[in-house]
């Protein structure tokens, strides 16, 4: 396999975490506004970790955005209650949704605590189609996607060597718990690459390695499914800090 390395979109390598936060919200905030202005409303899918907190924090307090005109959902969440700490919509709503008091009818909770999974996928995906214009081949495009990368190179949750990193006719998925992890729902691939605008956000130099495979112009996305990400047709953004980058 070849070693050249291709970073696809926009590489921030930034000093420190809380200037990837600011340099994330910034971000985020513009592609929320272009879509407002643009079409008079727009979709933003959250994911959870640490890393995108702080990022929320500056968001909820950002009156650029019209926040009445913003449709909020997951990106993904595990299969515990919305109180429990381990959930992302618990952690979204104390550090955005409550701040910056985004209407409850604009919130759309991921309900990965229900009790039959499958059909909890196929009842948000169809409030993700309900709520979402199509983009190409009419999969659901956000106007903006937050993502992560984990230490094994996971992204939302589509995990190495698992089915689920090569569904392509579904906009969400269950995921089974797999040892000490929980089952969870998450967007798909096609769902990732369909997003008007990107914003990955990587921490600490754990996320080195994942981040440098991602980037590889040839590799596997069974085993590193964050490569799904460079065949994301809108803007890319990787808001990382120096330690993410190996500097």
């Amino acid at each position: 396999m070849t070693t050249t390395k291709v970073v696809p979109g926009v590489l921030l390598a930034t000093p420190d975490p809380e200037t990837v936060a600011r340099e994330a919200a910034i971000r985020i905030a513009r592609a929320l506004r272009d879509a407002i202005l643009a079409r008079g409303a727009a979709s933003i899918a959250l994911s959870g970790g640490e890393t995108p907190r702080a990022a929320y924090q500056l968001l909820a307090h950002d009156t650029s955005v019209d926040w009445m005109k913003v449709d909020v959902f997951w990106v993904d969440e595990r299969a515990v209650p919305p109180t429990d700490d381990r959930s992302n919509f618990r952690h979204a709503k104390e550090m955005l949704l409550d701040p910056a008091r985004i209407p409850s009818a604009h919130v759309h909770r991921m309900p990965a605590d229900a009790s039959d999974l499958v059909a909890a996928a196929r009842d948000y995906e169809r409030t993700v189609r309900a709520s979402v214009p199509a983009g190409d081949h009419g999969v659901p495009a956000f106007d903006v996607m937050v993502l992560g990368v984990g230490d094994d190179g996971h992204t939302a949750s589509l995990f190495p060597g698992e089915p689920t990193v090569d569904v392509v006719d579904r906009a969400v998925v269950e995921v089974p718990a797999r040892g000490a992890r929980e089952a969870r729902l998450t967007l798909t691939a096609p769902v990732i690459e369909a997003a008007s605008s990107i914003v990955v956000m990587a921490v600490g130099r754990g996320k080195n390695g994942p981040l440098e495979r991602a980037w590889l112009v040839e590799g596997s996305t069974r085993d590193t499914p964050a490569r799904i990400i460079r065949h994301a047709r809108g803007a890319i953004a990787w808001v990382i800090d120096r330690a993410a980058g190996g500097i």
